[in-house]
């Protein structure tokens, strides 16, 4: 029997040496990625985290916006919890957001479905309702100053043109309350429309032409068909436009600047007004970080929704 030559094993390449250029090429990619990150971080780090941290620090002192002021602990937040004026400011803002979301909503929601249909004159729609988004809300404020001025407004012109009493619009809390009201609602109705209209085009055409074909009016198909795939839709524009109204400032600080009174002080405009008017910044701060805590917690709510409606999917 002959014996077999024995092949000589394979040359691998150096273990150690591979593991090192992996390494390398490893750090060289990290490298290259922070690089292209680096400017991002650095202004988010200096327009966001910084100004963000510097606020919440400031609202545990009693800073003037002239000295620096001495850390007072919960002072402010104490202060805050008796304070009448900023629980008024709060219920305005609760009242407003839960006034104005619904309505700005079914609005929004009847002029998709006009818009998405052969309707005369929705150009007029377009130009009166699509305007206030494209314009800052210092332009809607001075808007609704000239409309509902009691003196020379245009309302009040009409209603006399039509012999009925002259409305208080900034003298009375009633009134003044509802002219924000209307003008809030008509600088949403325009995107709420948009959006809508958007979801609207996303239905499949074949289920309305099944329920059509199987009897149901333009009313049940409506409900039974279009509302359903509307309702994602619905539930992020309440959020987004509940978090925007904890955010009005320049509407009302235009319009009525509060008043009169407290009638339509908002909880941004009383910040304003502590932390720049009243020269108490610490205090002005600390209504602040109250603001972004219940803004932060309206998006926590429609993160996980969203995040449900995804493993549901």
């Amino acid at each position: 029997m002959s014996a077999v030559a024995a092949r000589p094993a394979p040359v691998r390449p150096d273990d150690p040496p591979r593991r090192a250029a992996g390494r390398a090429q490893r750090a060289r990619s990290a490298a290259t990625s922070w690089t292209m990150l680096a400017p991002a971080l650095l202004l988010f780090g200096v327009f966001l985290v910084y100004p963000l941290g510097r606020a919440v620090a400031t609202s545990f002192t009693d800073a003037d916006g002239i000295t620096g002021g001495s850390f007072v602990g919960l002072a402010n937040y104490t202060t805050m919890a008796g304070d009448p004026t900023f629980w008024r400011a709060a219920a305005n803002t609760v009242g407003l957001a839960v006034v104005s979301v619904p309505i700005a909503l079914a609005l929004g929601l009847l002029m998709a479905v006009l818009l998405s249909g052969p309707v005369p004159g929705r150009w007029l729609f377009r130009a009166l309702f699509l305007a206030p988004v494209v314009v800052s809300g210092v332009v809607v404020g001075m808007t609704g100053q000239w409309m509902f001025d009691e003196n020379v407004g245009v309302v009040n012109a009409a209603l006399g043109g039509l012999g009925l009493d002259l409305v208080r619009w900034q003298s009375s809390g009633g009134p003044a309350a509802a002219s924000v009201l209307t003008m809030l609602t008509w600088s949403r109705v325009g995107l709420v429309a948009v959006i809508y209209l958007g979801a609207l085009l996303q239905v499949p055409g074949e289920l309305l032409e099944q329920a059509q074909l199987d009897g149901a009016s333009r009313w049940q198909r409506m409900h039974d068909v279009v509302w359903p795939q509307l309702r994602p839709t619905t539930f992020f524009l309440t959020v987004v436009l509940v978090i925007e109204t904890f955010q009005v400032f320049d509407l009302v600080f235009v319009m009525t600047g509060g008043g009169p009174g407290v009638s339509t002080e908002l909880l941004v405009t009383y910040l304003y007004a502590e932390g720049f008017e009243a020269r108490r910044q610490g205090y002005g701060t600390a209504i602040g970080v109250v603001v972004l805590v219940v803004v932060l917690a309206f998006t926590a709510v429609w993160w996980r929704a969203q995040r449900h409606t995804e493993d549901e999917l």
